[in-house]
C-alpha cells in the first residue's frame, strides 16, 4: 500500500500541473488544453497512455482528446456508455474496470462528472498488473480534480471563445446589413469562420446559377438521384443542420443559409474525426449562418428587384420603339440589337411560317447568317415541329443531345396573334447552358410585346403593297408610277417614258368574253415586266394601257426597247394580240412640265395607232 505522504504528493502534484496549465497564458485550444491534461496524468499516475474523452450533447458522442497514437478509438456513442454503465463491473470507489469497454487489461474508466452530468471520462492503461491496489489508493483521488479542470477549461475556453466569436459576429453582422452585394457577404462568413474556427476546412454549396470572381471555395448542390439522401441535401431541403462522417479520417456538419423565404445555399464545415463541434460551436454557426441567410435574402431579393426594374425599362424601351411606325425590316433590326446586347446571344433568327401548319419557312432580312446556312435547318425544324405541335416556348440547356448542332444553348419564343401562330425567334449560343431561366421569362416577355408589331408591320407593307400594286396585273399602280416619275424629275434626272396599248382588245372581249380578256392583259403585261426587269418600272396605265419609266435611258434606247417588246407580244400571246407603243423622253434641259412627258407619249402612242397598229413611234419634239 502506498502511503498517504505518497498520495498527498500525487494529488499536490496534479494540482500544481493543472494550475500552471490554466494559467500559463499559452495561446491554446480546447482540444490542446484537453491532450495537455491527458498528457499530466500519464506523467503523473505512470501510465502507459491515457485519453480524455469529453461529451458533446450536440452529436452524442464523447470525443477522444490525446497525442498518443496507441489511441485509436477516437469517438464514442452516448448510448453504448448508458449500456456500459449498466453492465459494469466496480474496482474501487468511482473507477470502473475498462476491460468490459475497451476490452483491454489493466485499463480503467474514472466517469467525471458535474452535477450529476457526465461531462466525460478518463481511460486510463497501466502497466502494473496490481491494478486493484492502484486503483483503490490513487485513482479514486484524480475524479475530482480532473472534474474539476476538464469542467474550467471548458467553461473557460466557452467563454473566451464566445466573446471573441459574438464579438466577429456582431462585426460581420453588421457587414452584412450594410451590404447588397451577394459576394461580399459569403466572403465574410468565409472569414469570420476561418478567423474563429481555424482548424477546420470550409465549403459553400450552391446552386449552379451562382458564380463567384472572388475564388470562393464554392461547390455546386447536386440532387440527382445519388445525391439525393446525403447530408448536404437534407440539411438544404429541410432547412436543419446536419451531420455525416465520410470516413474514418473526415467528417462533416452542414449548416443550411436559411432565410425567411427559403434555404440559399449549405454551408460545409470539414474537420478530422478527432475534433468536434460542442453544442456552443453549433450554435454559434448556426447563429452566423442564419444571419448570412437572411442577408442573403435581402441581397437577392434587392438584386431581383434591381433586375426587374432593368427588364420592366427594356419591355417599356422596345414596345416605345416598336410603336413607333417602323418598317418590318427596321422592326427586326431592332429586336436583333436589343436580344443581342441584352443576352450577348450569338445567333438571332427571325422566322415566318408562311401557309401554316405547312413546313413553308421564311427567315426574315435581319436574322444572322446562320440561320440561312443549310447547318440550320435541322434546328429549325426540330423548333418548328415543337413549336407547332405546342405552341409554347422552347428553353433547351444543350441542344445537341438531340440533333446535330454547333450551338447548346436555345431558346425558341412562338409568335402567336390571335391563336395563330405566325413565326418564332430563335436565340443561340455554342456554351451549354449559358442562358439563365430569367433570361428566358425576359426574352419571352420582348416577343409577346412585338408580336403585335411584327403583325402591324407586315400588315402595313402589304397594304402598301396593295396599294402600290393593280391586283389583276399585279404591275405597279398608275399613282406609284405618277409619284415616282415627279420625284425623280424633281432630282434633274433623265429617262425615257413609254405607253403601251393592246391592239383592238375590244374586239378580243366582245369575241372571246372578258376572262379571256383580263388573261391576254395579264400576259402582255408578264412579258413587258420579265422584259423590263429591274431596268425600269412597269404600271397598269387604265384599261388596256400599260406604262414604262426608265431612268437614264436616251429616246432611243427607249425606242429599241418598245420595238422588242411589240415584236414579243406578238409572238407570245395567245390568243394571239398585238400592242402599239409611244415613247417620248425628258431631261432637265428641255424646261417643260412634268406632264407634257406624258402628253409627248400619248401623242406617239396615236401616231403608231394611225400607222396601223402594232408599231412603235416616238415623239420628235425631243430631238434626242
Amino acid at each position: 500500500m502506498q502511503s498517504n505522504n505518497y498520495l498527498s504528493h500525487i494529488s499536490k502534484e496534479l494540482k500544481l500541473h493543472f494550475y500552471d496549465l490554466l494559467t500559463s497564458g499559452k495561446n491554446r485550444s480546447y482540444h490542446e488544453l484537453l491532450i495537455e491534461v491527458a498528457r499530466v496524468l500519464e506523467d503523473v499516475l505512470t501510465a502507459q497512455y491515457v485519453g480524455v474523452y469529453v461529451y458533446n450533447a450536440s452529436e452524442g458522442q464523447f470525443f477522444l482528446h490525446s497525442s498518443n497514437a496507441k489511441l485509436t478509438q477516437q469517438k464514442l456513442d452516448y448510448q453504448d456508455w448508458i449500456s456500459f454503465q449498466h453492465g459494469h463491473s466496480d474496482i474501487g470507489h468511482k473507477v470502473m474496470d475498462g476491460r468490459a469497454f475497451f476490452n483491454k487489461e489493466n485499463s480503467y474508466i474514472i466517469p467525471l462528472y458535474d452535477a450529476q452530468e457526465v461531462i466525460g471520462f478518463v481511460y486510463i492503461v497501466h502497466p502494473s498488473e496490481n491494478y486493484e491496489e492502484i486503483v483503490q489508493s490513487t485513482l479514486h483521488l484524480i475524479v475530482d480534480e480532473v472534474a474539476k479542470v476538464v469542467w474550467n477549461i471548458k467553461r473557460n475556453y466557452q467563454t473566451l471563445g464566445n466573446e471573441k466569436k459574438y464579438k466577429q459576429l456582431f462585426e460581420v453582422t453588421a457587414k452584412f446589413h450594410s451590404s447588397m452585394n451577394m459576394e461580399e457577404i459569403l466572403m465574410g462568413i468565409m472569414d469570420t469562420l476561418r478567423e474563429v474556427y481555424s482548424q477546420y476546412e470550409y465549403y459553400l454549396l450552391l446552386s449552379h446559377d451562382y458564380s463567384s470572381t472572388q475564388h470562393l471555395p464554392i461547390k455546386e448542390l447536386n440532387f440527382d438521384n445519388n445525391e439525393i439522401e446525403s447530408a448536404s441535401a437534407k440539411a438544404y431541403l429541410t432547412g436543419e443542420i446536419q451531420f455525416e462522417d465520410i470516413d474514418e479520417q473526415c467528417s462533416c456538419f452542414y449548416a443550411p443559409l436559411k432565410g425567411k423565404q427559403g434555404v440559399y445555399g449549405v454551408l460545409q464545415i470539414v474537420s478530422a474525426v478527432d475534433m468536434f463541434f460542442n453544442e456552443e460551436d453549433v450554435e454559434f454557426i448556426k447563429l452566423l449562418s442564419n444571419t448570412a441567410g437572411n442577408a442573403l435574402e435581402n441581397a437577392r431579393l434587392y438584386q431581383q428587384s434591381k433586375r426587374l426594374i432593368s427588364d420592366l425599362q427594356l419591355i417599356n424601351e422596345t414596345s416605345h420603339k416598336l410603336n413607333s411606325n417602323l418598317r418590318l425590316t427596321e422592326t427586326i433590326a431592332f429586336m436583333a440589337n436589343q436580344i443581342k446586347t441584352s443576352f450577348h446571344a450569338e445567333e438571332i433568327g427571325f422566322i415566318l411560317y408562311k401557309d401554316y401548319p405547312n413546313r413553308n419557312q421564311d427567315v426574315l432580312s435581319g436574322s444572322t447568317a446562320h440561320f440561312y446556312e443549310v447547318d440550320s435547318d435541322a434546328l429549325k425544324e426540330f423548333v418548328r415541329h415543337k413549336v407547332s405541335t405546342t405552341h409554347d416556348s422552347l428553353f433547351i440547356g444543350d441542344i445537341s443531345t438531340k440533333i446535330t448542332s454547333k450551338y447548346c444553348s436555345v431558346m425558341a419564343i412562338p409568335m402567336i396573334q390571335n391563336g395563330s401562330l405566325n413565326g418564332v425567334v430563335i436565340v443561340l449560343h455554342t456554351e451549354p447552358y449559358y442562358f439563365s431561366f430569367e433570361t428566358f421569362k425576359l426574352l419571352q416577355s420582348l416577343v409577346h410585346h412585338s408580336t403585335l408589331a411584327f403583325a402591324n408591320s407586315m400588315l402595313r407593307e402589304e397594304l402598301e403593297q396593295l396599294v402600290r400594286t393593280d391586283y389583276l396585273t399585279k404591275l405597279c399602280s398608275r399613282k406609284y408610277l405618277d409619284e415616282t416619275i415627279h420625284k425623280h424629275i424633281e432630282e434633274h434626272n433623265d429617262g425615257s417614258f413609254l405607253i403601251i396599248d393592246i391592239d383592238d382588245f375590244k374586239k378580243v372581249n366582245d369575241c372571246f368574253g372578258h376572262q379571256v380578256g383580263d388573261r391576254i392583259l395579264v400576259q402582255v403585261a408578264t412579258i413587258v415586266k420579265e422584259h423590263i426587269g429591274f431596268k425600269g418600272i412597269v404600271a397598269r396605265w387604265g384599261g388596256e394601257e400599260l406604262a414604262i419609266y426608265l431612268p437614264h435611258t436616251s429616246l432611243l434606247e427607249g425606242y429599241v426597247i418598245g420595238r422588242e417588246l411589240v415584236e414579243k407580244v406578238n409572238q407570245h400571246t395567245n390568243p394571239n394580240v398585238t400592242i402599239s407603243c409611244g415613247v417620248s423622253y425628258w431631261d432637265p434641259t428641255l424646261h417643260t412640265e412634268v406632264k407634257d412627258f406624258f402628253i409627248r407619249a400619248d401623242r406617239a402612242l396615236y401616231e403608231a395607232k394611225d400607222a396601223g397598229k402594232n408599231a412603235i413611234r416616238r415623239d420628235e419634239v425631243s430631238n434626242v
